[in-house]
């Protein structure tokens, strides 16, 4: 790629997020939409990213989902480790199918059942996450969520 010089372009990645969230039980995290070029001439890949950390002391279950153009959406799952390092998870990178501004990324923390990191009314315990492909899987009340677009929290 060269620039309007003549001198090789840098290539770069475009990263679009929302807000840093954190969650009163000790869930920060930041998610966003990231496109970048290709090596080869083929357009350029799109794919969602959430930068978190876990303070809860409890391993945790994160949905991450990207939703672009013409209703597709790509998502993964990321088991989150108990501790308080910065981490990141993310979806597969997919070729982009529309503008950068087009797509939506969204990031669902919440924790295993039984593990006591939810919510401990326990109204919700043992509810069967049906999002998660038939697992079967048990999961306790979303504990934070986190979008690449969401609006910056007003001040109180």
């Amino acid at each position: 790629m060269r620039d309007a010089r003549g001198t090789d372009a840098v290539a770069r990645t475009t990263e679009r997020c929302g807000p840093e969230v954190a969650s009163p039980e000790g869930i920060e995290a930041q998610t966003c939409v990231l496109t970048s070029p290709r090596a080869r001439d083929d357009g350029p890949d799109t794919w969602a990213r959430t930068y978190y950390r876990n303070e809860t002391g409890g391993e945790l279950l994160a949905v991450l989902s990207l939703m672009g153009p013409y209703g597709r959406t790509v998502g993964t799952h990321c088991p989150i480790d108990a501790g308080d390092e910065p981490a990141v998870c993310e979806t597969p990178r997919e070729p982009s199918r529309g503008e950068h501004s087009a797509y939506l990324a969204v990031a669902e923390f919440s924790a295993p059942a039984n593990s006591g990191n939810g919510g401990d009314d326990g109204e919700n315990e043992g509810q069967i996450d049906e999002g998660t492909e038939g697992s079967g899987a048990e999961i306790e009340p979303l504990l934070l969520r986190s979008g690449s677009n969401s609006p910056a929290p007003a001040a109180h």
